[in-house]
């Protein structure tokens, strides 16, 4: 079993690789001042609607928000739906564009 968190590094190997697909919780105004190339757009309210239509649970999912907290409670509720492979990313988009991509804005 997967731990419920990934560092920022580890989830940009995964990425690079295509080997995660990364889900960002956070609503539209703050994925529109920043957010990772290649993330899905899936506001942490409109998940429960929209997860079984539209990700596989076979697939290692990489969820993201601000800071950490509503993407740990996201990849929570999905491994009791079943997607055993979602995980939260550590620090969220502020960590990511601290140790990983800077060109990824902060707010």
């Amino acid at each position: 079993m997967l731990d419920y968190e990934v560092s920022p590094a580890e989830a940009a190997e995964l990425l690079k690789d295509g080997q995660a697909r990364l889900i960002d919780v956070r609503e539209p105004w703050e994925f529109a001042t920043a957010h990772i190339d290649g993330s899905v757009p899936m506001p942490m309210g409109d998940v429960p609607s929209r997860a079984h239509q539209e990700l596989d649970p076979e697939e290692r999912l990489v969820v993201v928000c601000h800071h950490g907290q509503r993407s740990m409670n996201v990849a929570a509720w999905l491994r009791n739906q079943g997607f055993e492979q979602a995980q939260s990313l550590r620090g969220g988009i502020d960590a990511w564009s601290t140790e990983v991509d800077p060109g990824v804005g902060r707010y």
